[in-house]
Parts: structure tokens; C-alpha cells; sequence
């Protein structure tokens, strides 16, 4: 054999300047960025908690909406409307309730490790569609961004905890993507199942439906745009069933004070907080910051021509959340799932100078985990 055999090409010589190096793919830099956010997170809400002598897992996994979902798992829904004391859990969708049962069933621990675990295992399922849809409209960087964006919501720690935040995010991220992709009937099952989920699960319906009636001349989406609603269409006609009246689930909704009023109580609220309240609660304070920056946002989306099925998704959403006459400390976790709002900033940072995006995304990163240990363990009422 040649000595010439045996030397190592220059490429392939160690340490050699222009060797190739391997580059981590775009959707592993993006869910490990993800779950370093969503880590910090923890440690961050752990440490506080620890000098508070406050333990971590009741929070995560077992007080406020958690505690309505497992006891649906548990022992089923009401058949009874009751008096005005918000506790009729016929409000709360199914789909999560019926996943932790079912996966309980077959798995060791307890329900509500059960069901924190499916919230984490939705994020991260919904942190790759979230970097799917990025990447689809504006390649790797602004995907990763997008994902770190989301994960660095004021509210992010939600996505983590026994809610359906995460599951409907997930549903809501995959059906908008199959929507781009062309997928009618793929994204009008996923948009049953988020009908299925929360609430809001109409915005997603409601964005199958306007974008597949603009191609209706297709068999397929004709069939996708009935399909979509289907999901919240069928719960909210099953508690009617079961409550014996047509506007069972609306009937429900007041007993816990959320009806639709046009958006004349935010805008009650937005005057008392930023005008009139000397001493405002600075929770209150973040979810009003975070209403009228995702108003700004959707203005952004509107200027940047965002796909139509994205804009109908926030925009149902955004109107949902801003017109209600319910609780209001709950709105900025309400807009988790609406991720395509974050869209305009994550362009905007993709093409901003590199210590300038850096800057950037290190703030949101660490106030994130500052308030989500915040919205935990000083903020005395649910998320």
C-alpha cells in the first residue's frame, strides 16, 4: 500500500480550517431552545418557591383549572346548571379530561402526573409545529425564532402545567400548517380535535372553514370546511342535550360571568388600570400590556400580508378574548395558543444585528421566568 494511502486529506485533517462541519438541523436547535426556555422557567419558579416553602408539583399540576380537569376525569361532568358561583365544570372541553384518563389507565403514577406529563409532551409537539409554520413561510431562522418567542411568553409556564394550553396549541399550530401545506382534510381533523379542547377551538374551525370556502370549487374543501367545526359544534350541542336546553353551554358560560359585551368590560378595565388605579396589580398590569401588544401584533400581521388562514386564527381569537365580559386575569393566557402574532417580531429580529437579536431574546427569555414564578407564587388567583 502507498504511503500517500495513509495521510489524511486536508479537509479531513484535524483541525483543519476548512474542514465541513456538521450543523445541528433548525428543528433540534429549535426544541432544544425550547425546552431550555421552558427549563429556565422551572428552575427559576423552583428556587422561588423553595424560599417561600412552596412546593412546585401542587402548583404545576394540581390547583385551579388542573383541579377542574381532573375531577372531570375522576368523576365525570355535572348534569345540573347551578347557581352563579363559577363552578359548573361543564364549561371545561373534554378532550384533555378524556386523554388523562385513557392514558392513566394504562400507566403508572397518578392522574395528575399523568396529565402534566401530556401537557409537557403537547409542547413540545406544539414548539415543532410552531417551528414548522415558520419555516414554511420564511425559512429555519425566523421558525427558531418563532419557537423561542413562544416559549418565552409572559405567561410560557401555563405550558407546563395541568392545562390545555399546550394540547390546543399543538392541534391549533399542526392544522394551520396542514393549511399551508395543502391539507384540507387533515387540518379540518385537527381543528374537530381543538374544537374538542377549549373554546377558542372555534377560531381554529373558523380558519379551515374561511380557507377552504376560498377553493371551494374542490370537492375536498368543501368537505374540510364542513368537517372543521364539527368538533365544538358536538360539545357544545351534547351539554345543551344534557342541561336540557338550546343554550345549555352559553348557559353555563354565565354562571361563571363570561358572555360576550361587545368588549365594553376590557375597555372598562384597560381605562381603571392605566388611568384611574394608582396602585394596580402588576399582574393585572402584564395582561393588559400583553392585550394591546397583541393588538399591535395582529396590526403587524395585517401589514405583512400573514396567510389568510393565520389571520382568521388570531383574529377570531383576539375578538373572542377582547370582547369578552368575564374574568379578565386570565386573557394573556387565553392568547398563548395565537403564536402566528408573534410572527412579525420573530422576521423582524431575524433580520436584526446579531447583538441586537441576542439582546432581545435574552430579555424575553429571563422575564418570562420572572413571571412565571411571579404569576405562581405572588399573583393570588388562577393564571
Amino acid at each position: 500500500m502507498s504511503s500517500t494511502a495513509l495521510r489524511p486529506t486536508p479537509n479531513a485533517a484535524a483541525g483543519a480550517p476548512n474542514a465541513p462541519r456538521r450543523r445541528v438541523p433548525a428543528l433540534v436547535q429549535a426544541l432544544l431552545a425550547y425546552v431550555g426556555v421552558r427549563a429556565l422557567g422551572l428552575v427559576v419558579l423552583s428556587l422561588w418557591a423553595h424560599r417561600q416553602h412552596h412546593g412546585v408539583w401542587p402548583i404545576l399540576a394540581t390547583q385551579w383549572d388542573a383541579e377542574y380537569y381532573l375531577a372531570i376525569a375522576d368523576h365525570g361532568y355535572a348534569r345540573e346548571l347551578g347557581a352563579m358561583d363559577g363552578g359548573n365544570n361543564l364549561v371545561f372541553f373534554p378532550l384533555h379530561p378524556v386523554l388523562v384518563k385513557a392514558v392513566a389507565a394504562v400507566t403508572p403514577g397518578t392522574r395528575a402526573s399523568t396529565a402534566l406529563c401530556l401537557a409537557v409532551a403537547a409542547s413540545l409537539v406544539a414548539a415543532w409545529g410552531v417551528f414548522a409554520v415558520g419555516d414554511r413561510l420564511h425559512g429555519r431562522r425566523v421558525g427558531v425564532l418563532l419557537t423561542v418567542l413562544w416559549a418565552a411568553f409572559p405567561v410560557g409556564l401555563v405550558q407546563w402545567m395541568g392545562y390545555t394550553e399546550s394540547l390546543f396549541t399543538a392541534l391549533a399550530a399542526w392544522a394551520l400548517y396542514a393549511l399551508l401545506a395543502d391539507r384540507p382534510l387533515t387540518a379540518a381533523c385537527l381543528a374537530v380535535l381543538a374544537g374538542l379542547t377549549r373554546p377558542t377551538g372555534i377560531a381554529v374551525a373558523a380558519a379551515v372553514t374561511v380557507t377552504c370556502l376560498f377553493s371551494w370549487r374542490r370537492p375536498r374543501a368543501l368537505a374540510a370546511a364542513f368537517l372543521a367545526p364539527l368538533g365544538w359544534c358536538a360539545y357544545v350541542g351534547w351539554v345543551g342535550l344534557r342541561l336540557g336546553r338550546w343554550d345549555g353551554y352559553f348557559a353555563v358560560q354565565r354562571t361563571w360571568r363570561n358572555e360576550l359585551d361587545g368588549g365594553m368590560e376590557t375597555l372598562r378595565r384597560f381605562r381603571s388600570l392605566l388611568a384611574y388605579d394608582s396602585t394596580p396589580e402588576l399582574f393585572l398590569v402584564l395582561v393588559t400590556v400583553t392585550l394591546l401588544a397583541s393588538v399591535l401584533l395582529f396590526a403587524l400581521s395585517v401589514r405583512d400580508r400573514q396567510p389568510l388562514p393565520l389571520l382568521v386564527f388570531t383574529g377570531v381569537t383576539l375578538l373572542i378574548v377582547l370582547a369578552s365580559g368575564g374574568v379578565y386575569f386570565p386573557r394573556a393566557r387565553y392568547l398563548l395558543p395565537a403564536f402566528p402574532l408573534l410572527l412579525p417580531l420573530a422576521v423582524r429580529l431575524a433580520g436584526a444585528a446579531p447583538r441586537h437579536r441576542r439582546a432581545a431574546v435574552t430579555a424575553a427569555v429571563l422575564s418570562s421566568a420572572y413571571w412565571g414564578a411571579y404569576m405562581a407564587l405572588v399573583w393570588t388567583g388562577p393564571p
